[in-house]
């Protein structure tokens, strides 16, 4: 979990415009979860947050999905995709099947111990986000849903390409 050092809210001041001030809180407020459930998923699961994006794209798709699909989802580049599906194929989790017509191309599935760990590890994690969310009661959690919707559909869309995201693990 961040601490206060690398809380990215102690860069905000006083006399910071209240919206540097929000962003930066909201920024926080995140990593804070977001290393929260990274560091369960790896202790009690062995697992990496990516691993698991992946695995999560995967079960959401019953006929798999590509490998460049998963990296436009993931938006992570094709060499990272490669790299985590390579770890969970090796340990049984997900498989690759060449693409009808396109032997260069892959599909990437869930196996059934795949589909299998995934749903322990889902049920966590959901658990886990309604433990670290719980500090807001149920309609302020609501409210901040709705605020947040507003706000994310009074942004311009940014083309999507895959990157390589600043805080992103290795797999």
């Amino acid at each position: 979990m961040s601490t206060p050092h690398t809380d990215m809210e102690v860069r905000a001041h006083a006399d910071h415009h209240a919206s540097l001030r929000l962003w930066l809180r909201l920024l926080s407020a995140t990593t804070r979860i977001e290393d929260t459930i990274r560091q369960r998923l790896r202790e009690q699961f062995g697992i990496t947050l990516p691993r698991f994006d992946l695995m999560a794209q995967l079960e959401r798709e019953a006929h798999g999905l590509a490998m460049g699909e998963l990296s436009r989802r993931m938006m992570v580049t094709g060499g990272n995709i490669t790299s985590i599906v390579d770890q969970l194929e090796k340990e049984q989790l997900v498989q690759r099947q060449a693409q009808p017509g396109d032997r260069r191309a892959y599909a990437v599935h869930l196996t059934p111990a795949g589909r299998e760990a995934f749903a322990a590890m889902a049920i966590a994690h959901e658990s886990w986000v309604v433990e670290l969310l719980a500090p807001l009661p149920a309609a302020q959690q609501e409210q901040l849903h709705q605020l947040l919707g507003i706000l994310k559909s009074g942004q311009p869309m940014a083309p999507r390409k895959a990157h390589n995201a600043p805080n992103q693990e290795t797999p």
